[in-house]
């Protein structure tokens, strides 16, 4: 975590310095809180991963954290989706490639925006965040699934997650409550993290049908 952090603390003042004018600018045009475009609920839905290459689809799972090198990401898997034809398949070797200890992967919009772009969505309308997982055996533990959470020059609005959470060999719904959660700008659309503490031996484990519900 802390070399994210740095990451995006030493990019973050890069961008301040080389165009302090710019975000400066940015901020004083607006009067009012920063406010992401409006999301398009399609029947009160609007999804973060529905299938693979789906156009409903509104993030991308590219904001990988912690040991990177433990991780592989398979966004064709159809191994028995819980819907449609595919779902998404994390193996997480816990060998701390990088020394972290945890690896975990953020979904946000554009692909890499930690912050430093204006792709944010107004969600608010939303009462949940609903996904389904299965481990690859069960046991599988997740520390944490969770939405927003970015900052930088665009931050997320608000976070909220759920946590630990053990996972079944069979595809089980999750929620996650967002009443009371400040949706009005939301870039990190969706995250799931873990540690080598609570999978030595590694973790391999599914999602599918990840989706913000009115």
């Amino acid at each position: 975590m802390k070399k994210v952090v740095w990451f995006v603390a030493i990019l973050c003042l890069g961008l301040m310095l080389s165009a302090p004018m710019a975000v400066a600018q940015d901020w004083e045009d607006s009067d009012a809180e920063l406010i992401g475009k409006t999301g398009d609920f399609k029947d009160g839905i609007f999804y973060v991963y529905k299938e693979r290459d789906d156009k409903e689809n509104h993030f991308v799972p590219s904001g990988w954290m912690g040991d990177t090198g433990d991780l592989k990401m398979d966004l064709f898997c159809q191994q028995m989706p819980y819907s449609g034809n595919t779902c998404i398949k994390f193996t997480y070797t816990a060998k701390g490639k990088q020394g972290a200890n945890w690896a975990g992967v953020f979904w946000q919009n554009p692909a890499n925006n930690w912050g430093e772009v204006n792709g944010g969505f107004d969600l608010r309308g939303a009462k949940k965040l609903t996904f389904w997982a299965k481990g690859q055996n069960g046991g599988e533990r997740l520390m944490e699934f969770k939405m927003g959470g970015i900052n930088g020059p665009y931050p997320d609005s608000d976070s909220v997650g759920i946590g630990p959470i053990d996972l079944t060999a069979e595809w089980q719904q999750y929620t996650i409550d967002l009443t009371d959660v400040d949706l009005s700008y939301v870039n990190g659309g969706f995250c799931w993290a873990s540690n080598a503490d609570s999978n030595p031996d590694g973790a391999v484990f599914y999602l599918d049908d990840i989706r913000y519900e009115k």
